[in-house]
């Protein structure tokens, strides 16, 4: 691939055109390249256009490819009107994308071409982007969710090359353990909470700490609860979860020799003031 490559790179002449091999280039399969209709230089793609140039290439605008093997400049088909090469198995006029055969369709409503097949496909109209077949009327709807960056990488969703996950709470991410959007869980983790439940009854907490707890916000149930302290993690009482969160300090509970030791004080507290509240309430007795 590295030959093919700088064969390709010796072959570009000073005016920027990028020659294609007949395999197309690392992102797409096809036999002609693209004019620009921005700035008239020929690529294989636009990914390879924007790669190198300070702009981006419309790909809704190009009227013009070059065929790879018989260099002739031509409006954009999918067989060379010359040689009759084919440019791609498929072939979209609208988006311009020529590649091998992946059962793509072009989906209206989404405005680009998406890889099938189709019929294991619907779009979403609410969500506003093609969903598989097994979350129809089985997935949280978030209008126009996929109009926006992932939020990890903070690449576009819409057009991305990578597919995108739909979480149990509607958004998406390119890969992810909890939307950090929401911080609810992107998978069933109950394998993970499994585990740690062993390895926090295998982990005791030092004497100091054994039975403090904390106030807690369970990022998948919503639930707020108090819950035992642990370094490993703070089970949510309602769901079982340990994506949670913790809400204010420890409550430290007193340990039993502290506890006696507060109870004496305050019962030698308690006998130290009785005299005294006697006096005040005989001093306050109407005559």
């Amino acid at each position: 691939m590295d030959e093919v490559h700088e064969a390709i790179r010796e072959e570009e002449s000073n005016c920027g055109r990028n020659m294609a091999s007949p395999a197309g280039c690392e992102h797409y399969v096809r036999s002609c390249l693209l004019k620009a209709p921005c700035c008239g230089k020929l690529y294989v793609c636009r990914l390879c256009h924007d790669a190198e140039e300070n702009h981006q290439m419309d790909r809704f605008k190009v009227r013009e490819v070059q065929c790879s093997e018989c260099q002739m400049v031509q409006q954009a088909q999918q067989t060379c009107e010359q040689c009759h090469v084919q440019f791609g198995e498929y072939y979209c006029d609208i988006c311009h994308l020529f590649d091998k055969d992946k059962n793509q369709y072009h989906c209206q409503p989404c405005g680009i071409c998406r890889i099938g097949p189709r019929e294991k496909y619907f779009h979403c109209e609410k969500c506003n982007l093609c969903l598989a077949q097994d979350l129809r009327g089985n997935h949280k709807c978030v209008e126009n969710v996929s109009r926006q960056n992932c939020p990890v990488c903070m690449e576009d969703i819409h057009t991305s090359r990578i597919g995108a996950h739909v979480l149990p709470c509607g958004h998406l991410l390119h890969k992810a353990y909890r939307c950090p959007l929401c911080m609810h869980s992107a998978w069933n983790m109950e394998h993970h909470w499994d585990q740690i439940d062993k390895e926090i009854a295998q982990s005791p907490m030092p004497t100091e700490y054994q039975g403090a707890t904390v106030r807690i916000i369970c990022n998948d149930c919503q639930a707020h609860c108090t819950v035992p302290f642990h370094v490993l993690g703070m089970k949510c009482t309602g769901c079982g979860s340990y994506n949670t969160a913790q809400d204010g300090g420890l409550i430290q509970q007193p340990q039993p020799q502290q506890a006696e030791a507060q109870q004496d004080t305050e019962n030698e507290a308690e006998m130290d003031t009785e005299p005294e509240q006697q006096d005040q309430h005989e001093s306050t007795m109407p005559h």
